[in-house]
């Protein structure tokens, strides 16, 4: 029986979400720990990815349940019980078995959060502050020249593991929430901290130290201007389409 698992999570502390074979300090490692106490030992299965201290408010993950494990709202108040206080389950379904978290996202929704004002320590985890004032034009003229088909090898961590670069971005745009500036990126997949690469090609530009030419110079692969990454904690996934 196939579960989707839809979790929210503080990554501040974790050593993101893949498991590794050297801690469980991991999104995956904590669940796949808590489960093996249930008797569950099973793949778990992301949409996608996230960085260490990178944030998610509704990532999904499948796992295919053992047969003697069938109540699944049983399941569900076991693992909120086990699980600590940074990872909150959203929601868990039965599923058909050919559901696939990951290959079966249509589209990938990240926000990145930032702020001018001045930082203070209760915030500092989860929103990016930057000493320079945010210009909400120059960010949206530049974040325009992403939308479309790009090949995204300039805007790519080394160590990607892809066989192609090509990705569809379909949105991006920034606005204002509450005194703050948030960026929004849509996508049919993004490679390994390529929103973080683009979001400090995008604070350049605001700052005037790079220009919307330059962008698209990189962008079409024909220059390197910056390959620099924005902090991860102003990172979140907020979605996953279907």
């Amino acid at each position: 029986m196939r579960v989707k698992l839809v979790i929210a999570y503080n990554g501040k502390n974790f050593l993101g979400l893949q498991s590794q074979s050297y801690t469980n300090n991991t999104i995956l490692g904590t669940l796949q720990k808590c489960l093996a106490t249930l008797g569950i030992h099973t793949k778990l299965v992301a949409s996608g990815r996230t960085d260490k201290e990178v944030h998610a408010t509704r990532q999904v993950i499948h796992f295919d349940l053992p047969h003697y494990w069938n109540d699944i709202n049983k399941l569900e108040r076991t693992l909120k019980h086990q699980l600590p206080q940074t990872i909150m389950i959203r929601n868990i379904s039965f599923v058909s078995e050919d559901f696939h978290a990951r290959y079966g996202a249509k589209r990938r929704v990240y926000r990145y959060i930032l702020s001018s004002k001045k930082p203070n320590p209760f915030e500092v985890d989860f929103i990016t502050f930057v000493e320079n004032k945010l210009y909400h034009d120059r960010l949206q003229s530049a974040m325009n020249i992403f939308v479309g088909k790009h090949n995204f090898e300039y805007f790519k961590k080394n160590g990607s593991p892809t066989p192609h670069y090509v990705r569809s971005i379909y949105k991006a745009f920034t606005y204002k929430k509450n005194g703050y500036t948030v960026l929004h990126f849509e996508a049919n997949g993004f490679l390994r901290s390529q929103i973080r690469m683009m979001v400090s090609f995008l604070l350049k530009i605001n700052d005037e130290v790079l220009t919307d030419k330059q962008l698209q110079e990189q962008l079409n692969c024909e220059k390197i201007h910056s390959k620099t990454l924005a902090p991860p904690n102003g990172l979140y996934l907020a979605n996953v389409i279907y």
